[in-house]
């Protein structure tokens, strides 16, 4: 089967975007004329153009080396291993972040969601978890909502799996990845934990952020989450990388992660 021509590659994205032709000739400063040129093979596009357009359509960088490449241009984005020399710098920083957040949970993970690095306080989380859900590749969102990894252990199931599937989706619309789409699938035919009605009504309105409400033997933690990106990567690896951090939601969870509230 021939590869997809540039042409192909950008009606694509374009429709992916729901953008109509007038939308992103807009955006990238071109005529509609010129777009609709593009988009049926009648004019190349320059190195420029292609990677304009590509910006405006937010496509990631896995994505914009075929693009340069069906319009006759070399790729422009590496993907290094994360222990490549050259990312050196980048490995630090991770470093620095993660250590930087104790004594409360960080975690790094990739595009599928596999673990790439944690700090010592993750384990605070992993209490009961399953063996085989601790061997690598780690996925940090099967960890989370397996019945034998956290599952029976959040409070706020239901809302916290529907958050985390939501999330998931929005990421799979600006991606169009396939690990995402098989990740979501099997999560979704996961087993929802027995609940009584009123716990499930407690937080079913859980207000401006949503805490990840946790059973452990130090009783139950309230958690919020921020997730991290690096900024203006040039590295596919890089760019593909979150941080997931961890803020204790309540004064029972600050003190018992050792940190007293502000």
């Amino acid at each position: 089967m021939a590869n997809p021509t540039f042409a192909e590659h950008l009606r694509l994205w374009r429709r992916r975007r729901h953008l109509s032709q007038q939308a992103l000739a807009d955006a990238a400063d071109l005529s509609t004329r010129h777009l609709s040129f593009l988009e049926t093979g009648r004019a190349t596009p320059s190195r420029e153009m292609v990677l304009r357009l590509a910006q405006r359509l937010e496509v990631p960088l896995r994505e914009r080396n075929p693009l340069l490449e069906a319009a006759g241009y070399a790729p422009m984005y590496r993907r290094s291993a994360l222990d490549a020399p050259a990312m050196e710098s980048a490995r630090r920083s991770l470093d620095i972040l993660l250590r930087g957040h104790l004594p409360y949970p960080s975690l790094a993970f990739d595009r599928r969601y596999d673990l790439v690095a944690a700090n010592e306080a993750v384990g605070l989380l992993l209490q009961g978890v399953a063996p085989e859900l601790l061997q690598p590749p780690i996925n940090v969102v099967r960890l989370s909502l397996h019945p034998r990894g956290l599952g029976t252990r959040i409070v706020n199931f239901a809302q916290w799996h529907r958050h985390i599937v939501n999330r998931l989706e929005r990421q799979l619309e600006l991606t169009c990845d396939g690990d995402l789409l098989a990740l979501i699938r099997e999560v979704t035919a996961y087993p929802v934990p027995d609940r009584d009605a009123h716990e499930q009504l407690e937080h079913e309105h859980p207000g401006v952020v949503l805490p990840l409400k946790l059973r452990t033997d130090a009783g139950e933690l309230s958690f919020v989450s921020t997730v991290t990106v690096f900024g203006t990567p040039h590295d596919i690896t890089l760019q593909e990388l979150a941080i997931e951090s961890f803020f204790p939601a309540d004064e029972l969870t600050a003190r018992t992660l050792g940190r007293p509230p502000a």
